[in-house]
């Protein structure tokens, strides 16, 4: 029986431990805190899971929480016009469009905590402790393959930055998070769950999600903002309370239409709160010990991009499920660098996109909001943006390129620039 070690309790690694038991290896996952300290710590991310990463959850029989959690049908888009003196803010572009399939969020302090006591359930060896490099330089010796799906801390630096990939050099945008009870439903749309996303074009962006959480059903507003501007408040906020009322006087200020909402709603918990920011990186896969011993990046250790348009978790479940095959599919063979560098490579061909449409709605042209606009009149494109949050690859024959946008909203309009039809919100 192989003998696998792997670094860091997130999506990616436990997705993959759990895998990995299922196929007959011998797993030993590491993970900086227990169960239980995660499940009663603060919270991690903004994930919405759409439905490719629900699919490599379903097919591991890791679905836990799918009957309970918020089943996201629609995605929501809008773009917040000017203020008006004496009218504040008004929305430029509105549009709603469904969702080929539904989407889910999970609290991270919820499945994390649930998958770690299922791993260990399953016969699996977890070790409760905060690796460091010299604890792998020992633990090599002892594995066939190990592999790093902490994100964080002294183990990143054994991956070198892919400049050739990275496009940015310092963070883009600081975020901020609150997990709140009492956000009211959207008008117009009874009883359909939706995340919705709204851009105030120089200032940052606001996502709205229906979430499971701790305490039950929740909603998770978040704040991204362009790094020294007014959205730029949170690093020193220490006080959840003090947090959430931030959060709230924002979006009185620059979305007002979503402030009426959320006006009355509470934090779900001490924990529910979150801010930091970090710099979108690229890096290469193969980590070297001091001893000579190789290690594998996973997920957002060797991607990652900014969480604005949602791809984290993700493509931390898309990693997990390709790195799955390839290390079945590789047998008794030695796990080397070559076989390393191939198995990312693998990941790179889906992760780039990813990485592509990220870099590309930082800091959108003209075209891009032009092609946003027009989903607001033309149904068919505001479906095909929504199925890109599945697919980003999607985005490269339609999305990129001022002429490709003009000739596919040509496609979609028809000649006399009337809506050739397509899927309706």
């Amino acid at each position: 029986m192989r003998k696998i070690l792997i670094v860091g309790a997130g999506q990616s690694g436990l997705q993959l431990a759990l895998g990995l038991q299922g196929h007959g290896y011998e797993v030993t996952l590491i993970s900086n805190r227990t169960p239980e300290e995660i499940r009663g710590g603060r919270v991690m991310s903004t994930q919405c899971m759409f439905r490719t990463a629900l699919r490599h959850e379903r097919e591991l029989g890791l679905n836990f929480w799918e009957d309970r959690a918020p089943r996201i049908e629609e995605l929501g888009l809008s773009v917040a016009g000017p203020e008006v003196p004496g009218a504040g803010r008004e929305r430029a572009v509105d549009w709603t469009a469904r969702l080929d399939g539904h989407a889910q969020s999970v609290d991270q302090r919820l499945k994390m905590a649930g998958w770690l006591e299922t791993f260990e359930e399953r016969g699996g060896r977890l070790v409760i402790h905060g690796a460091t490099l010299s604890d792998l330089d020992y633990f090599a010796r002892h594995y066939d393959l190990v592999l790093v799906a902490a994100g964080k801390g002294e183990l990143v630096s054994m991956f070198a930055r892919d400049a050739a990939r990275s496009a940015h050099t310092a963070p883009q945008r600081a975020l901020a998070v609150a997990y709140t009870h009492g956000v009211e439903p959207r008008t117009g749309h009874p009883g359909v769950e939706a995340v919705s996303c709204t851009l105030v074009p120089g200032v940052g962006e606001l996502f709205v999600t229906p979430a499971l959480t701790v305490s039950g059903r929740a909603d998770i507003l978040f704040w991204e903002g362009v790094p020294g501007g007014p959205l730029d408040v949170f690093e020193d906020i220490k006080d959840p309370a003090e947090h959430l009322a931030a959060t709230l006087d924002l979006m009185r200020r620059y979305v007002p239409w979503e402030y009426e909402r959320a006006a009355k709603s509470e934090l779900t918990d001490a924990g529910g709160t979150l801010a930091g920011r970090y710099t979108p990186t690229v890096r290469k896969p193969v980590g070297r010990l001091p001893g000579g011993g190789l290690v594998l990046g996973v997920a957002d250790v060797v991607v990652a991009n900014d969480p604005l348009t949602g791809q984290g978790a993700n493509a931390a479940a898309r990693c997990a499920a390709g790195y799955l095959e390839s290390i079945v599919a590789h047998g008794d063979r030695p796990f080397d660098a070559a076989w390393m560098q191939a198995t990312f490579d693998r990941y790179w061909e889906s992760a780039r996109h990813s990485t592509r449409w990220t870099n590309a709605m930082l800091a959108p042209p003209p075209h891009v909001l032009d092609l946003l606009g027009a989903a607001g009149r033309l149904p068919a494109v505001a479906h095909r943006i929504a199925a890109g949050f599945d697919d980003p690859a999607d985005f490269a024959d339609f999305f990129y390129e001022p002429e490709q946008a003009a000739a596919y909203l040509a496609s979609v309009a028809g000649p006399a620039g009337v809506p050739a039809g397509g899927p309706a919100a």
